[in-house]
């Protein structure tokens, strides 16, 4: 890149790409904190207000793999700056929904667009520095993805209390301005390749497997799974449309993705690997809101304060481990990293609507930490025996495999908490007939005399916010376990030949 040396504006064009790193990096956190809010705004039950998370989470997975066939066949510029647009088009109308249906398709829209804003601000970033300067840049845009776990259940939550939750999609008008007007005066257009293809075919079925396998387990739930033509129609076409997509990516001469890529040992450990962060972290983070603002009355700016650490601790650690590699065993700094997760886990089970704020803060700051522990490490190890030909695919591929984790770990649980808490619900309720001794006692027998109307209601109220406690302890004991049954994959990574060094460009990316 002799080029790289002679380029103009090269402090302004850094500054706009990471505004809009910065935008999409907020989006995925901010909503979480005004969640409650949402979901009495647009009448939605609290399983059906996650889909707010998941349908952005999922559109992004899909739309991440084609960005470098877009950027290729009609300009990395061009799509960059159609893609801001269409965020802020979509954050606006995230603003305005009135209803459930409006809130999630906009969503969709919004991580649609969204999908391609990281990859290609960094492939600008990686162009206008010479090799030397790359890793003090990556660094930079590292910090810049992080700030959105960081800052974004802090301003979720100050928007949402002082203004509205409709000003945490608003929040992006201003940002995707800024970063609109400065990459249109000071980036370059790329070349157009008019022979770039995309496997349509590869693409299409996957796209489609992806989007009914969720609505499958966004719906299931609510309309008591395989009893409901829906569900069994979602599972058809789920199971149907991966099938074309298994065959048609082994049988065509160039598929949308290269199966012999999953030859290579550690990438397709990694891709697992990197499906169950996906899962833990952020299936955690969607579980957290209703905790703390449903069972816990925390107002909305402090719900945002506590979850804030998380991140913190995930960045701290990001930065550590960037030293680590090629010092530590990468598989050394994995165990770590699980054992971190399900560290904390391990104490969300034993958590009851008393616990204390700092605990919350500190358990958070653990789990960030695992995370941060886990990130850098595995992405590196997975691309370094990765042909370097490949590793653009591989990192849409690793990202596709993350993204499906997250909307599939907020959909099982939240799908778990429903179904849970009404298990449990009759489970304590059998127990509570008017010869328990505990009615024995006056004071309780006064309180909640189960023969009176006044007494059951008490009851009742006592008995489900026992039960949604309980499912609560399930859900984080399920990902627990999940943290410590994926430890054997560390033993099946292989060690490189030579140290390992940090690819920024795959570990940001």
């Amino acid at each position: 890149m002799a080029e790289t040396a002679r380029v103009a504006n090269r402090g302004a064009i850094t500054v706009c790409v990471i505004l809009a790193v910065v935008m999409q990096a907020l989006d995925t956190t901010i909503a979480n904190v005004a969640l409650p809010y949402i979901q009495g705004s647009v009448s939605a039950s609290a399983d059906q207000i996650n889909w707010v998370l998941t349908s952005y989470i999922v559109a992004a997975a899909i739309m991440t793999p084609p960005s470098g066939f877009l950027a290729n066949r009609f300009g990395r510029k061009r799509v960059l700056l159609t893609a801001i647009a269409g965020f802020v088009i979509a954050s606006v109308l995230c603003g305005l929904a009135q209803s459930l249906v409006e809130i999630v398709a906009f969503r969709l829209m919004q991580g649609m667009f969204g999908a391609s804003l990281v990859p290609l601000s960094q492939g600008i970033l990686l162009d206008i520095y010479e090799p030397q300067e790359r890793g003090s840049a990556m660094a930079l845009f590292g910090i810049s993805v992080m700030v959105g776990p960081v800052l974004g259940p802090v301003i979720g939550g100050w928007l949402t209390e002082n203004m509205s939750w409709r000003w945490v999609f608003y929040i992006n008008v201003p940002l995707g301005a800024l970063a609109f007007f400065g990459i249109t005066t000071f980036v370059r257009e790329t070349p157009i390749d008019l022979r770039a293809k995309l496997d349509w075919l590869g693409f299409g079925a996957l796209s489609l497997a992806i989007g009914a396998f969720q609505m499958f387990l966004d719906r299931g739930e609510q309309l008591d799974w395989f009893s409901s033509g829906e569900i069994l129609i979602e599972a058809v076409v789920a199971a149907s449309a991966f099938y074309i997509f298994i065959v048609h990516t082994f049988t065509a001469k160039k598929s949308f993705i290269d199966p012999r890529m999953f030859l290579d040992r550690n990438f397709a450990i990694s891709v697992v690997f990197i499906f169950v962060v996906g899962v833990t972290y952020l299936a955690s983070l969607a579980l957290m809101t209703p905790y703390l603002q449903t069972l816990m009355n925390f107002p909305v700016v402090t719900a945002g304060l506590v979850m804030g650490p998380r991140g913190l601790g995930t960045m701290c650690c990001m930065f550590l481990v960037g030293r680590l590699i090629g010092r530590v065993d990468t598989r050394y700094l994995l165990t770590a990293g699980l054992l971190l997760t399900a560290l904390a886990m391990y104490w969300m089970t034993g958590w009851t609507p008393a616990v204390s704020q700092y605990t919350i803060v500190v358990v958070g700051f653990v789990q960030g930490a695992g995370l941060g522990f886990l990130f850098v490490p595995l992405t590196t190890v997975a691309f370094s025996t990765l042909p370097a030909e490949k590793r653009g695919e591989g990192t849409g591929i690793y990202n596709l495999s993350r993204n499906i984790g997250s909307s599939v770990g907020i959909s099982v649980v939240s799908a778990l908490i429903s179904e849970n808490t009404q298990v449990n619900h009759a489970n304590i309720a059998a127990y509570v007939t008017p010869f328990n001794r505990g009615f024995a006692d006056p004071a309780v027998a006064h309180a909640l005399n189960p023969l009176t109307a006044a007494g059951r209601a008490a009851l009742d109220s006592i008995i489900s916010m026992q039960a949604v406690v309980i499912a609560y302890m399930d859900d984080f004991k399920l990902l627990m376990l999940l943290s410590l049954f994926s430890l054997p994959l560390v033993l099946l990574l292989k060690k490189p030949s030579k140290p390992l060094e940090l690819d920024h460009s795959a570990v940001m990316e």
